[in-house]
């Protein structure tokens, strides 16, 4: 999403052209952001904001992959959140109770409001037995002043208190790019993954088996490409380029 079909709240180049030849042609798709802070429908109202028209039932969200994976791994089980809205609303959806009184799961995921309190309960409650889970492993999030800490950063905070290393669902983790496939019903060898980062969107979609395209509108410019042992499908200047091929 961030990168590829928007920046700073302004629809990127072919964004809009791209998404409407996709529905145009009928072919299945979901929008992936590993942002777990905000609701699909919050997205979906993002994304309408700069005349890009995607339903909240197209968007994935390292939310709501976090949420499926422990209804699926425990279901109706417990979980004390450090997170916002968007994987709140994900883990209600999936019928877990969410606490700081013995819970099965510790669950780390964006937030503006990182506090030493939630921190030090979180450590706590890791050292006492609950599982230990993160939404994505970004260390930092962009921001107009700069890289912000982000979910990363933080879980590494909660890992050094604990010796207890996270499990996070997010991409790179193909297990999100699976989720996803199996949520619109689709095969690997039928589907590309198209992102702005190497270290995540690339790396995810190589690893599920995905064709890949890397647009060079967010995180990663293509001098940075030959710093990674893996290589893109394609690189392209951005979504524009892919309006013909869809």
């Amino acid at each position: 999403m961030d990168g590829v079909l928007i920046r700073d709240d302004a629809a990127l180049p072919g964004a809009d052209a791209f998404i409407d030849r996709i529905r145009e042609h009928g072919r299945e798709f979901l929008v992936l952001t590993n942002n777990s802070m905000y609701t699909r429908r919050d997205l979906a109202a993002r994304l309408s904001d700069v005349d890009i028209a995607v339903p909240e039932d197209r968007i994935w969200t390292s939310a709501v992959a976090t949420a499926q994976f422990l209804a699926n791994q425990m279901p109706e089980a417990s979980a004390y959140v450090i997170g916002e809205a968007g994987l709140k609303t994900a883990l209600h959806d999936v019928g877990y109770t969410l606490t700081d009184t013995d819970p099965d799961f510790v669950v780390l995921g964006e937030s503006r409001t990182y506090s030493f309190q939630t921190i030090t309960e979180a450590v706590q409650l890791v050292n006492a037995g609950a599982r230990f889970i993160v939404t994505n492993p970004d260390a930092t999030a962009p921001s107009s002043d700069g890289p912000l800490p982000a979910t990363g950063s933080v879980a590494a905070l909660i890992t050094e208190s604990t010796g207890t290393e996270p499990y996070f669902v997010g991409k790179p983790n193909p297990i999100m790019i699976r989720s996803a496939l199996n949520r619109i019903g689709v095969h690997s060898e039928s589907t590309a993954m198209v992102g702005d980062r190497m270290d995540t969107d690339v790396v995810a979609g190589i690893e599920a088996g995905l064709t890949t395209y890397l647009v060079l509108t967010g995180s990663t410019g293509r001098e940075d490409v030959a710093e990674y042992a893996y290589r893109p499908t394609e690189v392209v200047d951005s979504v524009a380029d892919l309006v013909d091929i869809v």
